[in-house]
């Protein structure tokens, strides 16, 4: 008889990467196992909710991860104790209590473990003191689950039926499509204003400034038109003006907070130009974990679905001391900056930070790949910096005034003392309007003598389409979704042709705008902002045990059946028709068409079947190809990244990275590539013997 007892403990977590790096701390006595994620969901081919008994839902095997549950059922045999260690969210709580059903584990047992960082003193630690399956949290995402589910398949059925097949009616993806279609609406019917800003060069002395009319007869001034304009610059140029007040003081200008989800989609955007899905994909590498010469496998940074600001003392300690290290003690605050959550925060977890402050991301550049490096720098430079001391500016307010009456204002700023600025600044959606320029040394009442004036003219904007990152911003203000839900509702919205990204802004499609309004009629509450953000209220308050899941889904369902039954027999169908390109088709001579496909629009022949001729859309770009004069395509390469080559391959071979322009370079004649700096963007020269530089445009700010 063989008594020989269990050798190992198993630990069960959802990634191969993160089963990799958590296996190099744990050592010989453990064995880990990765699940690959969810193991059971509801069925795909039928509705799974059991809705006359309690919304019972019922899981089963998803396909394809039988082979996985069969090894891990395995190993689970010849362990002495089994651990749960998938991702400390509501999700990965869900695949623990799945595991725990299918291997028979007690959830009331201690099985439960969380890494808030893969770090080896975080994973040891934290293995010593295993927990229950929070129910709650479990509750949580059923409710989540089930409730997309009734929502996707009792609409979708009828979208198929009366606009197309295929479509689908998510819960939070109606919201986010609405978003997108009422913000254009928005632009459509937007009616700009006019104004006008006159200004007028003055000198005083030995010192020229630019200053700006504010007042006139006492009272601050708003010039609506051209008449208006013209009359003020009359009166400054016949007035006589002496400097009336001069003040000085100080602005100071607090560091951004540590990244939550949201805010380092929001960065990647801007700094990056990462999509929300990208940024997810790469922050979830640098979480797991990233084989480090010399170091081995090392998680980088902490958890990263999070929608706190909080971070552990620990921390802040250890960012305080390497700031007064590497910086100077100047740059360390009296007291640790502190910063306020949004009141819907659930706060489950620590902002997004640095792992380990010793791994400097210059330091491991090697072992990182380009989109690593880049978003690890972001994360680490964002941490650092939340940390230091206020960016100190000396500010000037100048009053120049005339005996007509007429007061004109001038401003000044220069930086006093760097503070965070000297390692990372936020980035913005939309370009600061700069009225500050240098400090004067001017006395009050000296003479001000007039040099020109002058009146432009201005028109009120359109709010701006939403890029993804200001649709995340937009998304957790209103309380739409929670930090794991932006970057799929995002990508889920765009794979289904409801919304186009076109140079990072968001449009809407035909097939979004139709099927928005059919939402906005018959099924008002799916897709009402206020309706949708109590939702997830309700949620969090089954996570916090204030609410049974069944309960809110009860009182959801309700209403939502009668609904139905009402846009059922209500709804017409619609017929959408193919918009048609100015490409004719190779091989039958109709004009093709543009379809959605897996991979985004494409041209198709519009006699399929009898035709099945399909086509890549072509972008051109203006510049021609620097080698043979043939045009320049813009292309995709198998990873993804976006290159240009010429139109002539493989007669020609000519590929660039960066988007050439048809600036010729001013030094050496050769050809120009287009930039995008932090503070503007400019022309490079492609010659490595030149690198000559030149500022862009206007005009091709919008370029990527």
């Amino acid at each position: 008889m063989n008594n020989r007892k269990p050798a190992y403990k198993l630990v069960i977590v959802e990634s191969p990467a993160k089963a990799r790096t958590i296996s190099k701390f744990l050592g010989r006595t453990y064995k880990v196992e990765a699940s690959n994620g969810h193991v059971r969901d509801l069925p795909k081919s039928q509705l799974g909710v059991d809705v006359e008994h309690g919304f019972e839902p019922k899981y089963i095997t998803i396909r394809g991860r039988g082979d996985v549950l069969e090894r891990i059922r395995k190993e689970a045999r010849g362990a002495k104790s089994i651990i749960l260690a998938t991702d400390p969210d509501r999700e990965g709580e869900a695949i623990s209590w799945h595991l725990a059903t299918i291997l028979g584990i007690d959830p009331q047992s201690a099985c439960r473990v969380e890494f808030n960082e893969i770090t080896e003193k975080t994973v040891k630690s934290s293995i010593k003191t295993p927990r229950q399956i929070n129910m709650q949290l479990v509750d949580a995402q059923q409710a989540r689950r089930v409730l997309d589910r009734l929502v996707g398949y009792k609409i979708s059925p009828l979208l198929w039926a009366k606009i197309k097949k295929g479509l689908s009616a998510g819960r939070v993806q109606s919201v986010a499509t609405r978003m997108v279609v009422d913000r254009e609406h928005e632009i459509e019917t937007f009616e700009p204003e006019e104004y006008w800003h006159v200004s007028a060069t003055l000198r005083s002395g030995a010192q020229r400034m630019e200053a700006r009319l504010y007042a006139l007869d006492g009272k601050r001034v708003q010039i609506d038109n051209a008449q208006q304009a013209e009359a003020a610059r009359a009166r400054i140029e016949q007035g006589s003006f002496t400097i009336k007040s001069v003040k000085r003081s100080e602005r100071r200008k607090h560091p951004a907070p540590p990244f939550t989800t949201s805010n380092l989609q929001q960065e990647a955007s801007r700094k990056l130009g990462f999509t929300t899905a990208k940024t997810m994909q790469i922050a979830q590498q640098l979480y797991e974990g990233v084989d480090i010469e010399g170091r081995g496998t090392l998680g980088l940074i902490s958890y990263i679905r999070t929608d706190s600001v909080r971070l552990s003392e620990e921390a802040v300690a250890g960012a305080r001391e390497m700031i007064a290290e590497r910086y100077g003690a100047e740059f360390v605050p009296e007291k640790p900056n502190v910063y306020k959550g949004r009141k819907s925060a659930q706060d489950a977890h620590e902002a997004i930070r640095p792992a380990n402050l010793d791994l400097r991301p210059e330091d491991i550049k090697a072992s990182l790949t380009r989109d690593q490096f880049n978003l690890y720098r972001l994360v680490y430079l964002r941490f650092v910096a939340c940390q230091m001391a206020d960016a100190v500016y000396e500010t000037q307010q100048i009053e120049v005034a005339s005996a007509s009456g007429v007061t004109l204002r001038c401003t000044g700023e220069r930086m006093k003392f760097a503070g965070f600025t000297a390692v990372y600044e936020e980035g913005r959606d939309e370009p600061e309007e700069e009225t500050a320029g240098g400090m004067m040394d001017v006395q009050e009442g000296s003479e001000a003598k007039v040099e020109a004036t002058d009146a432009t003219q201005h028109f009120t904007q359109a709010p701006p389409r939403y890029t993804e990152a200001s649709l995340v911003r937009a998304l957790e203000e209103k309380g739409i979704g929670r930090p794991s839900t932006y970057a799929p509702t995002i990508s889920t919205i765009l794979a289904r042709g409801y919304v186009m990204r076109e140079k990072k802004q968001l449009f809407p499609t035909e097939l979004g705008v139709m099927i928005t309004d059919m939402m906005k009629e018959y099924f008002s509450d799916i897709v009402d902002i206020a309706f949708t953000a109590g939702m997830e209220e309700q949620l969090d308050d089954v996570e916090a045990g204030k609410r049974q899941w069944r309960e809110v889904i009860s009182e959801f369902y309700g209403p939502f059946e009668k609904t139905l039954e009402h846009a059922e027999q209500s709804i017409e169908k619609v017929e959408i028709k193919d918009e048609v390109s100015d490409v004719v088709c190779d091989q039958c001579g109709a004009m093709m068409v543009y379809k959605l496909g897996r991979f985004g629009r494409f041209l198709a022949c519009p006699n399929f079947p009898a035709c099945r001729n399909t086509k890549a859309i072509q972008v051109e770009i203006a510049a021609p190809c620097p080698k043979c004069g043939g045009k320049l395509l813009e292309k995709t390469s198998r990873k993804g990244r976006k290159f240009y080559g010429c139109e002539r391959y493989p007669e020609c071979d000519f590929v660039s990275w960066e988007m050439p322009v048809e600036q010729k370079c001013p030094k050496c004649g050769g050809y120009m590539v287009f930039k995008r700096g932090k503070k503007e963007n400019y022309y490079l020269c492609a010659n490595e013997a030149c690198r000559e530089k030149i500022p862009a445009p206007a005009e091709d700010e919008e370029k990527e």
